[in-house]
């Protein structure tokens, strides 16, 4: 299928997504006062309440979804303004470079620049320097996880507040995880996509895609080194009861892991991060939708985020879909599940 696409002018694909998801411009919100800048080069969006503050707000930087591939300040233009108002905090949107024009570490490095700039300035913004959260949904809690381990090493910058995954990609070791397969064909995201999009994050194509689904892109060695963290034993058996076959393991080829290696890397993938790490990361709180391939990613993250000590708010939505959050009240539909998704990463912040 992957090939089809290259065949038939990925690039239009590409091209056509990125206009059907580009949002519309909304007018005036009375609530907030907004403005477009740059952090770092990198365009930004700054959501902030007219309302005046007891003392310093929080802050939160928000990285979208979209594959690393599509998505914008306006495609999330809802999203910011609901939690900048409903928490009544500073939000920081991002408008990082998309791939496959801009291939890893792109996406990463702008949003890495943004946090560390807007911690910096935090004065002009009156933000509360101890209350700075990161938060993406998909590719974007891909980054945000990515940025949040990145920083627990930075004694010159303040510590991150929280960080806020909604239903985030984490590893791209294994498509083959339960949810992958009880979720392959449910929109928004079917388990090729999510094979296509971090190929394309990845090498700006997915001419491999075939054989990363199959799973002959690790070596057996890494897979046995890694299978402490990325393996079906590490799921709650409630999420198997839907049908979960076991997959024949097949053959590794070299020639494609030599064009994936960076695959094991934690800034693409985080899941792998080493626990040293891990178990410095901020408090969390994870989304994770029923039916939606990369349920499994946040679960085990969550379980890695615990087993290190991280204090974790999990919200699981049992009749959501991934993409959910994003659709809120979108071109005049909404999906319940959205909102509801919605207000608890709200009320996690007020938690805060």
């Amino acid at each position: 299928q992957g090939r089809i696409l290259e065949k038939t002018g990925l690039c239009s694909q590409i091209t056509f997504g990125r206009y059907v998801r580009q949002g519309r411009k909304l007018g005036v919100d009375p609530k907030l006062f907004i403005q477009d800048l740059q952090f770092n080069k990198v365009p930004v969006r700054v959501y902030q309440p007219k309302a005046t503050s007891d003392g310093r707000r929080r802050g939160i930087i928000f990285f979208h979804g979209g594959g690393w591939v599509f998505g914008s300040l306006d495609t999330y233009e809802k999203v910011c303004r609901y939690l900048s108002r409903e928490s009544d905090s500073v939000v920081v949107s991002v408008q990082y470079r998309l791939a496959p024009e801009h291939k890893y570490p792109a996406a990463y490095e702008d949003c890495l620049n943004v946090t560390i700039h807007f911690m910096k300035n935090i004065e002009h913004y009156g933000v509360d320097p101890a209350n700075v959260i990161v938060c993406g949904d998909s590719a974007g809690g891909n980054l945000a996880a990515a940025v949040s381990q990145t920083l627990t090493g930075r004694s010159d910058l303040p510590r991150l507040r929280a960080q806020i995954l909604i239903y985030p990609g984490l590893q791209a070791l294994d498509f083959n995880l339960p949810s992958y397969h009880q979720n392959r064909g449910v929109p928004l995201l079917f388990r090729e996509r999510a094979a296509f999009f971090a190929l394309q994050y990845l090498n700006g194509h997915a001419l491999h895609m075939q054989e990363v689904l199959e799973g002959s892109h690790i070596p057996p060695d890494m897979r046995l080194k890694y299978r402490k963290w990325v393996s079906p034993d590490n799921i709650p058996e409630k999420f198997k009861v839907r049908g979960v076959k076991p997959l024949r393991p097949t053959d590794f080829i070299a020639e494609v892991y030599e064009t994936v290696k960076r695959f094991c890397e934690p800034n693409l993938c985080p899941l792998l991060a080493e626990d040293a790490i891990v178990h410095q990361l901020p408090e969390s709180f994870i989304l994770t939708c029923e039916y939606d391939v990369l349920r499994d990613d946040g679960l085990l993250y969550k379980k890695r985020l615990e087993d290190n000590g991280v204090r974790v708010t999990w919200y699981h939505l049992e009749d959501g879909f991934h993409g959910v959050i994003s659709l809120y009240d979108y071109c005049g539909f909404s999906f319940p599940a959205g909102k509801r998704g919605l207000d608890s990463v709200v009320n996690f912040l007020k938690s805060l």
